[in-house]
């Protein structure tokens, strides 16, 4: 599954979050935008070390979520498209293979039978 990748920056360079989808059996894609750039420093009178100031950190923050919102949007509308495709595929494969007999056993599994008792714990009986 996809993991955003925060890229490191460097001064020439804006920030950008990144996320990359890789599947065995799909193409991949790529989500990415950039960041606001978190200002280097602001001067305190208090004392002789510069850091970004609050204001400035909760606007990179609040970029930062915004896009992460943003992405996850993105990418979740990509994955819904390809399960629909699937699935589209899938049912055209099971369609072409129904005169094989529905629920008969495929790869020594009877279908009917896993899907009757999903999600319970079946005891095989033998007398």
């Amino acid at each position: 599954m996809a993991s955003p990748t925060p890229t490191t920056t460097t001064p020439t360079s804006a920030p950008a979050l990144k996320a990359t989808y890789k599947s065995p059996t799909n193409a991949p894609f790529t989500y990415s935008t950039t960041l606001p750039s978190l200002p280097e420093s602001s001067t305190s009178s208090n004392t002789s070390t510069s850091s970004p100031s609050t204001a400035s950190k909760t606007a990179y923050l609040s970029a930062l979520r915004l896009a992460t919102s943003q992405m996850q949007e993105s990418i979740n509308k990509e994955l819904t498209a390809r399960m629909e495709e699937d699935n589209k595929l899938a049912a055209a494969a099971a369609a072409s293979g129904e005169g094989k007999g529905k629920g008969k056993e495929k790869d020594g599994v009877d279908e009917n039978k896993e899907e009757e008792n999903y999600g319970e714990e079946v005891v095989d009986e033998e007398d």
